[in-house]
């Protein structure tokens, strides 16, 4: 089996599951926003009814919750349960554009943002969707634009935009942190904040999609076997600072899809941050393990508050 089958496995698909519900709901006292007021743009078939299923198998000691068949994008929207620093991430899961670890990759990380003072936006984007085709088992690793889920983020950073005073949020330190296929979505809306991929729909779409700083965590699809960087990722001097976290034995999405884009990032001279570590596989999100990748948190938090976008932390 191809190692990336064996993440999906990993992650849901070919995992027995122990829950099923049909469409996923945040925890108690927190609210899934629709991010389009009616169909999203471009609105494809998909194979069945939105599910989420718990998987039998544990990463890190635990279970992995994996939605797809999403046809309907919802933001749902986290308050700081710190001091507000005004800061706001929007969290992208991965899940190879099949489904979403919407645990792994995403309430376990508004978790960390919350307790850190960080508005958190936890985006269910559409999935399936290209540059993969769900028709197709042999999921070729293409250089595809990933237009639906893309559309979904630009509309994301726009709302949370709109929303700010609402939110308590400074509009000039919204940034985007995700993983895998989400690490993928983080580059491309870095690199494609002007890119006009839908027509607007009101007034929250006269704000600006760039984000503020980038956390792409173990992305994929940034690059081939050549070693050239993705061209739907364009990097320029535009590019938002970023933060870039990858383990050296990544099989799956391969350890060179972060050396490519930091090498582009520091040719545009965008100021740019990179942790290479030995040790830490595919999809080890923010879980704790016995390996030293799992201090990654503390250095991105230190790294928010160099650029400016949190409080410096006291001694």
């Amino acid at each position: 089996m191809k190692l990336w089958a064996i993440a999906l496995c990993l992650l849901a698909t070919c995992a027995s599951a122990h829950a099923t519900t049909a469409v996923w709901q945040p925890a108690a006292g927190n609210t899934q926003i629709p991010i389009w007021p009616g169909a999203a743009p471009g609105a494809q078939q998909v194979p069945g009814s939105e599910t989420a299923k718990v998987s039998d198998k544990l990463l890190a000691g635990k279970p992995v919750t994996a939605v797809t068949n999403v046809t309907q994008p919802t933001m749902t929207v986290y308050a700081p349960t710190g001091e507000n620093t005004g800061a706001a991430v929007v969290v992208i899961p991965g899940g190879g554009f099949e489904i979403l670890a919407i645990d792994l990759e995403g309430t376990e990380a508004c978790d960390w943002l919350t307790s850190n003072g960080i508005t958190c936006v936890l985006l269910k984007y559409r999935v399936p969707s290209k540059p993969y085709d769900w028709k197709c088992d042999c999921r070729p690793h293409n250089f595809a634009l990933s237009v639906p889920s893309l559309q979904d983020v630009q509309r994301t950073m726009r709302l949370v935009r709109s929303h700010a005073a609402q939110w308590h949020v400074d509009p000039h330190k919204v940034g985007v942190l995700g993983f895998s296929a989400g690490g993928f979505l983080v580059a491309e809306i870095s690199t494609n904040f002007d890119r006009h991929l839908y027509a607007p729909v009101d007034a929250a779409d006269k704000e600006s999609a760039r984000p503020d700083f980038a956390m792409p965590i173990y992305p994929g699809h940034l690059t081939k076997g050549d070693g050239k960087l993705n061209p739907n990722v364009p990097v320029s001097g535009k590019t938002p600072p970023t933060f870039l976290v990858q383990a050296e034995d990544d099989y799956v999405d391969g350890v060179n899809q972060s050396l490519v884009y930091y090498n582009a990032l520091a040719k545009a001279r965008v100021p740019a941050e990179m942790h290479l570590y030995a040790h830490g596989g595919h999809a080890f999100g923010l879980r704790s393990t016995s390996n030293p990748i799992t201090g990654w948190p503390a250095l991105a938090k230190t790294w928010m508050s160099t650029i400016g976008m949190i409080p410096t932390a006291g001694p």
